[in-house]
């Protein structure tokens, strides 16, 4: 059940993974020389100029689409109604410090490439990266959720009484125990409907809490927290504050 699932999107090793497939990228770029860059310059020169781009437009986009992709899934909003909006807007980074990087090195460029070329160039290689990342991550997904089907019906007995909360993670749930904390394969509706016998409401779209765990309220302003056992804070959305008032939690 809790056998090393593949890396969160935000993981040392998930980045560690996307900026190496970068550099790769951008030593073959280097080396092929696309939009006129063969002819500026020696190969170890290019290859050096296409893999800083390339790491830079990884770390932009990278963070980037860890802020968008998941909002845009909760909301069920397709990839086609918000990639062609998403991608011309980030490429602003990386086309203002990859054009800084390569008058530095070539100044002659600055009068034959003009700022909407260099622009276009940036938002190509923004499709291509947010295409790919998009594409990968919905492959993991679809996986995920196979083998979720399959093997995470319900929540090991040996933790129904010892759960705290339940926390979203992406593809995930992170199950906080008495133990500790561990990600399980399933959705978080599943992880809940496993819960046979245990008391608690969801407080968040990404947070279910256990009553027993409940050990005080934090208000900051208009936001709500219900501080757990464990010394987690819960978020409580405006959504559900009417229930939990209902129930007594508030």
């Amino acid at each position: 059940m809790f056998a090393s699932p593949p890396a969160p999107p935000s993981s040392p090793r998930a980045w560690l993974m996307e900026l190496a497939a970068c550099a790769v990228a951008g030593v073959v770029l280097g080396v092929v020389g696309p939009f006129g860059s063969f002819f500026n310059d020696g190969v170890a020169i290019r290859i050096a100029y296409w893999t800083a781009v390339l790491l830079i437009s990884g770390v932009v986009f990278g963070l980037a689409l860890r802020w968008t992709l998941p909002r845009a899934s909760h909301v069920r909003l397709p990839v086609w109604a918000w990639v062609p909006l998403f991608v011309p807007v980030v490429s602003i980074v990386p086309a203002i410090l990859s054009r800084v990087i390569a008058v530095g090195l070539w100044p002659g460029i600055r009068h034959t490439v003009g700022p909407v070329e260099w622009y276009g160039q940036a938002v190509v290689i923004g499709l291509i990266y947010a295409g790919l990342y998009v594409f990968v991550r919905a492959r993991i997904g679809t996986g995920l959720r196979a083998r979720h089907v399959a093997t995470a019906r319900q929540l090991p007995r040996r933790l129904d009484r010892s759960v705290i909360c339940l926390e979203m993670e992406d593809h995930y749930v992170r199950v906080h125990t008495d133990a500790g904390s561990e990600l399980v394969l399933m959705s978080l509706s599943q992880a809940i409907a496993g819960l046979d016998g245990v008391e608690g409401l969801q407080t968040h779209r990404s947070w279910w809490v256990a009553k027993a765990a409940v050990s005080g309220l934090v208000e900051d302003g208009r936001n709500l927290r219900l501080t757990l056992r464990n010394g987690l804070e819960a978020p409580i959305s405006r959504a559900r504050v009417a229930e939990l008032r209902a129930a007594g939690w508030l």
